[in-house]
């Protein structure tokens, strides 16, 4: 599940990444409202957590903008305030949830797969998308399991975790610090290509292939019918 973390402290962001990240979701941290407001727009997130203390732009303005744009986006907020009328602006901005600070880490992911299941079980939102498919192979994100022909294809964590990132954008390219970011990585070193170049041994059968997009990232898409005869 790609999750979006719009948190001004850094501090606690790092350290919720990385739990979040542990609890199986992919995190792409926003320290701002503008960034979170961008990438909430442009990528498809299955879940946000939405700070309303959000510098430049407020959190509680962010959802609106985002509520708009795409009604169907779980979003649980986070607020230091815990008073009826912020809690009532929230839900009625469209949060699905809210949870003040400070908190317990496994209330919050208790919380976020709560607001998942509610949204699968409408049949609405990114939530709702549990399987991804390209060509021969078929991806599970709640499990990361992947099968190609219905054969499993073993996936380490961060494979697992990349490979959501590059069907949920099939025929985008996706860039390497998004990469980097789902792995609160620098993107200084060779992480991405090489965990690339194992997704690329081990979907050899699989009729998608990774493309490499020079000076920009990569490319997965289904080979044309046919192309491996």
């Amino acid at each position: 599940m790609q999750l979006l973390l719009a948190e001004d402290d850094q501090i606690l962001a790092a350290g919720l990444s990385a739990q979040l990240a542990q609890a199986g979701f992919a995190v792409q941290h926003a320290p701002n409202g503008p960034v979170a407001e961008y990438l909430l727009l442009n990528q498809p997130y299955d879940i946000a957590i939405i700070d309303l203390g959000l510098p430049m732009i407020d959190g509680l303005s962010v959802l609106k903008t985002v509520r708009a744009a795409r009604p169907a986006l779980p979003v649980v907020i986070l607020t230091a305030l815990d008073k009826l009328d912020t809690r009532l602006a929230s839900l009625n901005g469209g949060a699905d949830d809210f949870i003040t600070k400070p908190f317990i880490f496994s209330e919050l992911e208790a919380r976020l797969r709560a607001v998942l299941r509610r949204s699968r079980h409408a049949g609405t939102g990114a939530g709702a998308i549990a399987e991804l498919t390209a060509g021969a192979l078929c991806f599970d994100r709640e499990t990361r399991r992947a099968m190609v022909n219905g054969d499993p294809v073993e996936l380490s964590p961060r494979e697992a975790i990349l490979l959501d990132l590059l069907l949920a954008n099939t025929g985008k390219v996706v860039r390497k610090d998004q990469i980097a970011a789902l792995w609160n990585d620098d993107g200084s070193g060779n992480s991405a290509e090489v965990h690339i170049y194992r997704l690329r041994r081990k979907l050899e059968s699989s009729g998608v292939v990774i493309r490499t997009v020079r000076g920009l990232g990569y490319l997965l898409e289904a080979e044309p019918a046919g192309a491996r005869d």
